[in-house]
C-alpha cells in the first residue's frame, strides 16, 4: 500500500526547497553582478596594460568608474565618534603614548591614516622617516615603502626583492611615487586579483598553505592582508616578514617573537624590550564574526554602487559606517541610526579599558626608570621588564589595529584586560624592587600633560626634528619628484 505524505512533512519540504532555491539565487545573483561588471570594463577597454603598471591614471582609461571612486579616497570630510578620514595628530590627544613610544620614532609624530591615494605623501611628511639630505641616506630602510604604493612591486621586480629591503628609504625616493592603487590589487592584463607583496606569500607558504588555491572571496580579503597586517623587518636585511608561523592570535605572535628574541626597540626610560605593533587588521577580522561567516573585506569597505545602469565596486576604500544603507543593511534590518550605535557602544567599551591601560603603562615606564635611578639591578627588574613588555604589546595590537573593536570587539576587549592586568602586576612588580632599594612611596610624577611636555620630558628636540624635516621637503622631494616625471613614472597633466 502506498505511504501517504503527511500534512506537516509536506510544508517541511516546501519550505526546505523555497530556502535552497532563496540562496542559490542570491549566489547566482551575486556571480551575475560581478560577472557583468568584468564584461563591462573589459569592452570599453581604451588602452592595453601588460606588465607592472604602477601609474593608476593609465588604469583610468579603461576602468574610469572605478578610478573615480578611488580619487575620493583623497577625500578627507568623513568624521565619526572615534575616527575620520582626516590626519589627527593622535599625540596631542593622548600624551601618555610620547611616554610609551620613548626611545621610537613614533614619539615624535603619529597622526590617524588618510585614504590611499595620500599614501606617498604621508610617508614622506611624516617625522618617523627622519630627513635625508641626499638620495642614499635617512634612518629608515626602503622596506618602510613596502605597503605605499604599487611602484614596490615594480622595484622589487627591477632590482630584486633582498636588494629593495636592503637599501635605504632614500635611496629609492625617486622612484616611489605613485600612491596605493591598481596594481596592488590587480593584475593588469586580466584585472584578475593578485597577490604582489611576497612577504603575504611567503607566510602562507611557511605555514603550508597554497596561497595560489585561495576562492575569489578569500582573495577580496587576501589582497587587503598585503598590507593591513601585523608585521616586522627582519634581521640586518630589514626584511619584510609576517609573524604568522605559529598562529594569528597576540600569544601566538608574541611567542613567536619572543623565540627569535626580537624587540623593535628599547624602552628610554623603563628599558623594556618593546613591540611595536604595526596594524593587525586582517588578523583581528579573522577572529570576529563577520570575518568567521565569510565575510570579506571588500564587502564592507568597497560595496557595490550603480552608475548608469551598472554595479561596479566602490573603491572609495572607507568606512562602513559612510555607507550604511550599502555596507550594514545589506544583511542587517535594523535602522542606520541603531547600526551606527551599535558599532559605538563596542568601541567606548573598548575604550574605557583602552584609556586605563595607557595611564598605567606610562606611569610605570616613569617608575621603573626612577628605579634604575635607585639603583636597582638588571636581576632586581627581569620580571616587570617582561610585565611591561607584555603589556605593551597587548596595548598596541588593539590599539594600532583599524576598525579592531568592531572587527572582533570580545578578543579586542579580552587583549586590552589582560594588558591592563600585566601593566597593574608590572608596577607592583617595581614597587618591590624599589622597597628593595630603599624607597617606600610615591615615585614623582613629571607633567606630561601636553604632547610637547612629555616629548621634552623624554629628550626630543622637535625644534631641530621639524626644521630638518621642512629642509628636506624643501629641497629633496621636489628633485625626487622632478627625476620621476623625466622618467615617466609620474603621468603629468
Amino acid at each position: 500500500m502506498k505511504k501517504r505524505v503527511k500534512s506537516w512533512q509536506g510544508w517541511l519540504l516546501f519550505a526546505t526547497t523555497m530556502v535552497i532555491v532563496f540562496v542559490l539565487g542570491l549566489m547566482v545573483s551575486s556571480l551575475m553582478e560581478r560577472r557583468a561588471e568584468v564584461i563591462s570594463v573589459f569592452n570599453n577597454k581604451r588602452v592595453d596594460i601588460k606588465n607592472i603598471e604602477p601609474r593608476n591614471e593609465i588604469f583610468g582609461e579603461n576602468y574610469p568608474r572605478q578610478y573615480a571612486t578611488w580619487k575620493q579616497t583623497a577625500e578627507t570630510d568623513f568624521v565619526s565618534e572615534f575616527n575620520s578620514s582626516d590626519a589627527v595628530d593622535v599625540l596631542a590627544q593622548r600624551p601618555d603614548m610620547v611616554i610609551l613610544w620613548a626611545g621610537y620614532a613614533f614619539s615624535k609624530d603619529y597622526s590617524t591614516p588618510r585614504g590611499h591615494m595620500h599614501a606617498v605623501e604621508d610617508i614622506t611628511r611624516t617625522l618617523r622617516t627622519g630627513a635625508p639630505m641626499d638620495d642614499h641616506s635617512g634612518p629608515q630602510p626602503a622596506t618602510c615603502w613596502t605597503c605605499k604604493s604599487p611602484d614596490v612591486p615594480r622595484m622589487m621586480e627591477a632590482i630584486g626583492v633582498d636588494s629593495f629591503y636592503h637599501n635605504k628609504w632614500g635611496a629609492l625616493g625617486s622612484e616611489i611615487v605613485n600612491p596605493i592603487g591598481c596594481a596592488d590589487c590587480h593584475e593588469p592584463e586580466t584585472m584578475q586579483l593578485h597577490i604582489s607583496r611576497p612577504a603575504l606569500r611567503e607566510a602562507f607558504a611557511r605555514q603550508g598553505k597554497n596561497i595560489d588555491q585561495a576562492t575569489p572571496q578569500e582573495m577580496r580579503s587576501l589582497v587587503c592582508a598585503q598590507c593591513h597586517v601585523e608585521y616586522y623587518f627582519k634581521g640586518d636585511e630589514k626584511y619584510l616578514t609576517l609573524p604568522w608561523d605559529k598562529g594569528f592570535t597576540v600569544e601566538n605572535i608574541e611567542a613567536y617573537y619572543d623565540e627569535a628574541n626580537f624587540a623593535d626597540y628599547t624602552h628610554a626610560l623603563s628599558r623594556a624590550p618593546i613591540l611595536k605593533a604595526q596594524h593587525p587588521d586582517y588578523e583581528i577580522a579573522q577572529m570576529g564574526i563577520h570575518g568567521q561567516r565569510g565575510v570579506s573585506c571588500a564587502d564592507c569597505h568597497m560595496p557595490y554602487k550603480s552608475e548608469g545602469g551598472m554595479k561596479f565596486s566602490d573603491h572609495h576604500i572607507q568606512s562602513p559606517l559612510a555607507m550604511i544603507d550599502r555596507t550594514c543593511q545589506v544583511c542587517h534590518r535594523e535602522s542606520e541610526e541603531t547600526l551606527r550605535n551599535n558599532v559605538y557602544e563596542r568601541q567606548r567599551k573598548a575604550n574605557e579599558i583602552r584609556n586605563r591601560l595607557e595611564q598605567e603603562l606610562a606611569k610605570v615606564h616613569i617608575e621603573a626608570k626612577y628605579a634604575w635611578e635607585q639603583g636597582a639591578t638588571e636581576a632586581q627588574m627581569q620580571e616587570a621588564l617582561k610585565l611591561i613588555r607584555q603589556a605593551q604589546w597587548r596595548w598596541d595590537f588593539a590599539v594600532a589595529s583599524h576598525g579592531a573593536s568592531f572587527h572582533a570587539p570580545q578578543e579586542i576587549q579580552r587583549i586590552l584586560g589582560h594588558g591592563l592586568d600585566k601593566a597593574m602586576q608590572a608596577r607592583l612588580t617595581v614597587s618591590k624592587v624599589l622597597a628593595k632599594n630603599g624607597f617606600v612611596g610615591e615615585v614623582p610624577m613629571p607633567d606630561i600633560s601636553t604632547k610637547e611636555k612629555a616629548q621634552k620630558y623624554i629628550g626630543l628636540d622637535m625644534k631641530t626634528e621639524h626644521e630638518n624635516k621642512e629642509k628636506f621637503l624643501k629641497t629633496i622631494v621636489p628633485r625626487w619628484l622632478e627625476k620621476a616625471k623625466a622618467n615617466g613614472r609620474l603621468v603629468t597633466t
